[in-house]
């Protein structure tokens, strides 16, 4: 494979392979002797022409059985070719007649070398026609093309011109139309070198995350070419071969050699080629780490290593060139885990190129949202070997999340303020701690377990969801919002458990954090906790049995389940949180619960009176409720809602609903928007549609 603008030789895998628009020119070759008999043949590249040296059809084809062994004027040329049989030839193909350009088709290599045909080069590196194509040399190829045709039109063996869409292959960098070439290189013979290296991932001691990702890898592995790996470029690492210029001699050395072992004499010129980047870069994990010193402690310490994280984009290009050369040259993998990832898409799921003009600076985002932003934008909801796509919505989130958490982290050291020396939570006696404290602390205790098992496992956009879930959710807008009455309480004892809690919960989800967002992270711990040494070297949160306070968990989740139903219910009855309510509770099973957990239901239920009774005696016929198990809570809003006026309301709104579900179904039904629109828009009409529709089922459960 031979790049004419890079003017280098290139490897299978750095080509590219395009359907493209071109043609099948049929020419007739005379055959020669007998004047007015032709053999027709089909071409997509008449200008190779001139490097035919045979042609060739299927031994088994009765059309052309009379003709095989004959010989063919070579049109254009003074030359004339045989005619050869070779099962390569598929006869139901064109016309079943192939011209044969050893030096310039591969597969036409191959039967040149069963049939010992010549091998003429008709084309130079620069991709001109050189002096075996006659008047045509110094033509570009697709000029001579023209010419050629042109002239076998006048001639009358231009049979016809048939449009055919056919795979053409490209230099992947600079996209320009390989030109196949015969050319002294330097190759890796791979037949037995791959082995290794496919019995390492079938057997399971390499693995390939998600394993659906193996099928990449071995459909390279399978189709396996020796690999060609010297490169006319000046830059990369040089060739380590040395020829005698007396005697032609080739050695092999890191230095340039002494006496030749064939002549005798010392004058040496190197082998102006390059090595492949990705020969270089199949050696990366032992070469940065001193080989071939066997003896190099960092060698010994480092190699092999764990995991390897990289694209699918470059599994054969890189991946497993690592592999079986690292079980070549050191006879041991690399590594275990090879941890795919996808591409970062733009926002309707296209591949960011120049021409798409849908590029994204990093550095502009970094300016605008943070790195941390970035960083965390990329890892929530990923899933590995699978693509994403860059939303500014999800920036915005990441920006967000990190302003929430830097006030947080203020609010707690406020809270600390004052306090000569805060116990550890190891340091004191749990009993003293209150439901909402142990409930925190277990949630944070069943997050390590999670998160490390996500990490083990790879699963890093599952885990960054449940940190985030954790520190907005549940320890900022629900255990900050409890223990505030404890903080500026009497109570100093409550006050103390509560400020144990909020240190240690926040130090450690700060901790679980850093790895996807370090710089807010290790700012905060080191001013916070007055700590010299950086987050990174701190002991990574583990789960502890002992802070596992499964009841008080689950008697919070209770709680929090009531409290999001009473929100919810003022919500929908336009109730405003200053307008204060009774809260009736009707239940055996939480009596104690309820009793115990007064205040706390007070003042994030928005209340100024709690009862609690064992059936529904005394409770107006029109107070809301709610029902969850175990529990029925009854709401008096008679005096602050208007029933009659809130029902009209309701049905106002339940006809705007009804309307919008009618339109956003009557859009998703229209074959003229679904087939048409984009693939956006349809997402946001079918988001509406439930939307919508969940508004309608809420709106008449409202109404019974």
């Amino acid at each position: 494979n031979w790049c004419p603008v890079c003017k280098t030789s290139i490897s299978d895998a750095e080509v590219e392979h395009e359907e493209q628009d071109g043609f099948f020119w049929h020419i007739n070759y005379p055959v020669v002797g007998e004047e007015g008999r032709f053999v027709e043949i089909a071409t997509t590249r008449p200008e190779t022409l001139f490097g035919d040296t045979a042609v060739a059809v299927n031994p088994d084809d009765e059309r052309y059985q009379d003709i095989i062994g004959k010989t063919l004027k070579l049109p254009c040329t003074d030359r004339e070719i045989p005619v050869i049989a070779d099962s390569y030839v598929d006869k139901e193909f064109g016309t079943g007649c192939v011209k044969i350009t050893p030096a310039h088709d591969p597969n036409d290599f191959e039967v040149g070398k069963r049939h010992s045909l010549e091998e003429i080069v008709v084309i130079n590196d620069d991709a001109t026609m050189n002096e075996k194509a006659g008047k045509y040399a110094g033509m570009d190829r697709y000029e001579c093309r023209k010419a050629l045709v042109e002239d076998l039109k006048e001639q009358g063996l231009l049979v016809k011109v048939v449009p055919h869409s056919h795979n053409v292959g490209v230099h992947d960098r600079c996209h320009t139309t390989v030109e196949p070439m015969i050319k002294q290189q330097w190759f890796v013979k791979m037949d037995e070198m791959i082995k290794p290296a496919v019995e390492g991932v079938k057997n399971g001691e390499i693995k390939l995350l998600p394993s659906r990702m193996d099928k990449t890898y071995f459909n390279w592995t399978d189709n396996i070419r020796d690999w060609c790996i010297s490169r006319q470029l000046w830059w990369g690492h040089r060739i380590p071969a040395w020829y005698c210029d007396d005697c032609g001699e080739m050695v092999v050395s890191i230095e340039k050699p002494g006496k030749c072992p064939k002549c005798g004499k010392e004058h040496w010129t190197q082998d102006p080629d390059t090595l492949d980047t990705w020969f270089s870069s199949a050696l990366w994990p032992f070469s940065t780490l001193g080989w071939p010193n066997m003896d190099s402690e960092d060698l010994k310490t480092f190699y092999p290593t764990n995991v390897l994280v990289t694209g699918y984009d470059i599994i054969f290009f890189w991946v497993a060139r690592m592999i079986f050369s690292g079980l070549e040259c050191m006879k041991q993998k690399p590594f275990s885990d090879i941890l795919i990832h996808g591409i970062v898409r733009d926002s309707q799921g296209r591949k960011m190129s120049k021409s798409l003009g849908n590029g994204i600076d990093p550095l502009e985002v970094i300016d605008q949202y943070s790195t941390d932003a970035l960083r965390f934008s990329l890892v929530l909801g990923i899933s590995a070997g699978n693509d994403i796509r860059y939303m500014p919505e999800k920036l915005e989130q990441a920006s967000n999340f990190a302003n929430k958490l830097w006030n947080a982290a203020k609010f707690v050291l406020m809270n600390l303020d004052g306090v000569e020396k805060l116990p550890k939570l190891d340091e004191i006696d749990t009993a003293k701690l209150a439901k909402e404290d142990k409930w925190i602390i277990s949630k944070l205790n069943t997050l390590s377990k999670e998160v490390n098992e996500n990490i083990t496992n790879y699963d890093l956009g599952v885990a960054t969801q449940k940190i985030y879930d954790f520190i907005w959710n549940e320890f900022c807008d629900w255990y900050i919002e409890i223990v505030k009455t404890r903080l500026y309480g009497d109570d100093k004892e409550s006050k103390l458990m509560a400020q144990v809690t909020l240190n240690e919960v926040l130090m450690n989800s700060l901790k679980l954090l850093h790895p996807i967002m370090p710089f807010i992270t290790e700012e905060i711990y080191l001013q916070l906790f007055n700590i010299d040494e950086s987050i990174m070297i701190s002991k990574f949160p583990q789960f502890d049995e002992k802070y596992n306070f499964k009841a008080d968990e689950e008697e919070i989740e209770k709680l929090k389940e009531i409290i999001i139903g009473i929100r919810n219910l003022r919500a929908s009855s336009n109730v405003h949180p200053s307008k204060k309510t009774e809260l009736i509770f009707v239940t055996t099973k939480y009596k104690y619960l309820i009793n115990q957990s007064e205040g706390f239901l007070k003042k994030l239920g928005y209340s100024e009176n709690i009862k609690v009774q064992e059936n529904k005696e005394g409770i107006a016929q029109n107070a809301l409720s709610i029902i969850t198990d175990g529990i029925e809570l009854y709401i008096p809003f008679e005096e602050l809602v208007d029933i009659e006026e809130e029902r009209k309301r309701m049905e106002e709104e339940k006809k705007k609903v009804i309307a919008e579900i009618e339109r956003a179904s009557k859009m998703l039904s229209n074959p003229g928007f679904v087939n048409k629109a984009p693939e956006a828009k349809i997402n946001e009409e079918k988001a509406k549609l439930e939307k919508y529709q969940n508004m309608l089922k809420n709106l008449e459960e409202r109404l019974k």
